[in-house]
């Protein structure tokens, strides 16, 4: 069966239809009753997602709708009711208006709904809850769903806060082993340690990378491998390597790295050499306890 497959994919690539099977794998899937996660998680990791099934699968892997068909009208009605009650109580309290930025609103809603919108707090500060939301309305159209998604991503990125120590070690080996010039001249130079890996990990790269390549990691993401950032980290150092050993001092890396914003080729080149690296280093093997529980 296994060499079927292989063959048929082998097909596909050479006649221009790469990813043809996968696609009808995954409509398979989306066609179970009930929706079986697992199998869901499985593809995220494996492949990338069609664009045409994003926004189903997304919303399943992230608990924003059920695996059961009859309960789903249900659960996004009280969706909708939560989020218009939150929204009319932050219009009472004049925190928000008309002009205020989506992604502002949808902060300001999160916090609310914490109990951690305080007299005075400052909803237009730098957050990795905003840097998320800003990712998610550019792929998605209906905001209620993505303030949805955006707090389920949240809570990868808080898993990600946890393990910062570990996955901070990694990136520090992974570059040694993989690139051990250029961990020589960064840490020579004391750069290495001053990267803000917190930050840009936390944000799973969201204002480092363009968002039609970037897209492609938070497939894994959404499928709980939040390992692949260290991979990603690695490859930006790797594809930059020429400009980043010309770097003495940490403004200098910085503005290096933020130049590859709007670089669509390199930001591509980027994601499918991190995707490559994670995938021979078995990173799909470590999955977030909050996924744990969402598929328990």
């Amino acid at each position: 069966m296994a060499d079927e497959r292989n063959f048929r994919s082998t097909y596909y690539e050479k006649v221009g239809c790469r990813g043809v099977e996968e696609r009808k794998s995954l409509e398979i899937l989306l066609k179970e009753k009930p929706l079986n996660l697992t199998k869901l998680t499985q593809f995220c990791i494996r492949f990338t997602v069609p664009k045409i099934h994003r926004t189903v699968l997304w919303n399943s892997l992230l608990g924003v709708t059920p695996v059961y068909d009859k309960s789903r009208d249900y659960v996004m009605e009280q969706r909708v009711a939560v989020y218009n009650d939150l929204l009319k109580a932050l219009k009472t309290m004049r925190i928000v208006d008309e002009n205020t930025p989506t992604s502002r609103v949808l902060y300001a809603m999160w916090l609310l709904e914490k109990r951690q919108l305080y007299l005075g707090r400052d909803i237009t500060q730098d957050s990795h809850f905003c840097n998320i939301t800003k990712v998610l309305l550019e792929i998605f159209d209906n905001d209620i769903e993505t303030y949805w998604m955006a707090k389920s991503l949240y809570d990868y990125s808080e898993e990600v806060s946890l393990e910062m120590g570990k996955l901070s070690d990694l990136t520090y080996t992974m570059l040694e082993k993989e690139e051990n010039g250029l961990y020589i001249h960064l840490k020579s130079c004391d750069m290495l340690t001053a990267l803000p890996l917190s930050e840009w990990y936390r944000s799973f790269f969201a204002g480092v990378l363009s968002e039609p390549a970037l897209i492609r990691i938070w497939d894994k993401i959404c499928g709980g491998a939040i390992k692949i950032v260290v991979f990603v980290m690695i490859q930006i150092l790797r594809i930059l390597r020429r400009r980043v050993l010309r770097c003495v001092d940490q403004k200098s890396l910085f503005e290096c790295i933020d130049s590859i914003k709007n670089e669509q080729e390199t930001a591509d080149m980027i994601v499918n050499g991190a995707i490559e690296l994670w995938q021979q280093n078995k990173g799909h093997e470590y999955i977030p306890q909050s996924k744990v529980k969402s598929l328990s």
